[in-house]
This record gives structure tokens, sequence and C-alpha cells, in this order.
């Protein structure tokens, strides 16, 4: 599943990666809630960037980047009764605990 740009188009400062190890018998139901969770994601306020794509060495795998606005943005995103209970959905779904990293970051002069 390809990362797809949410409503707004200016660069964002706030980028968010983040993976879920699926266990065979629940890859089709930690697919359907992830894809119900981007595509939530993707209506919010700050979104630039949300998507889910399948690890190509490991199809179990589920790798998530978004690009958000700013802090705040990305605060009202995680505060989301939503976005919480997407997490505690798939928590009972995956393998090996989910990681979650956040960077701030700033454009680059050129390209």
């Amino acid at each position: 599943m390809r990362a797809r740009r949410c409503a707004a188009t200016s660069p964002a400062l706030i980028f968010v990666t983040g993976t879920l190890q699926a266990r065979p018998d629940t890859l089709g139901e930690l697919l359907r809630l992830s894809r119900e969770h981007v595509q939530r994601s993707r209506a919010e306020a700050g979104c630039r960037e949300h998507g889910v794509a399948i690890d190509a060495d490991d199809p179990l795998r589920r790798v998530f980047f978004e690009r958000w606005a700013d802090a705040e943005a990305i605060g009202a995103h995680l505060r989301l009764s939503a976005s919480r209970g997407f997490g505690k959905a798939v928590a009972g779904l995956v393998d090996q605990p989910p990681t979650l990293a956040m960077f701030d970051a700033s454009a680059l002069p050129g390209r």
C-alpha cells in the first residue's frame, strides 16, 4: 500500500515512523485496522502524509510513515480516542511490541 499525501501540501516538520509485526493468524485483521487508521488520520488537521506499507523482506511486518505539520498536530492525533483505540486494538494482534519514533525535521535547501 503506497503512502498518500493528505489534503495539505506544505512541507512537514514532524516525521513519524512505526512498525507492527503481525502473526500469520492476525494479518488480515491487522491490515484492516491499519487501513482504517490511515484513512482516518489523513483527514486530520495538520496531516501531510500518512501511509502503511508491507516490508519487502517480511510480509508480516507493516511499516508506517507519517508527516505532520507540527508538534501540535501530532499531539492532537495521539490524543484522539480513535488513535488510542487503534493502538489498543493492534496490541493483541502483534507478535512483538510495536515501534514508534518521532523526528523533528526542517527542510534542507535545494530540491
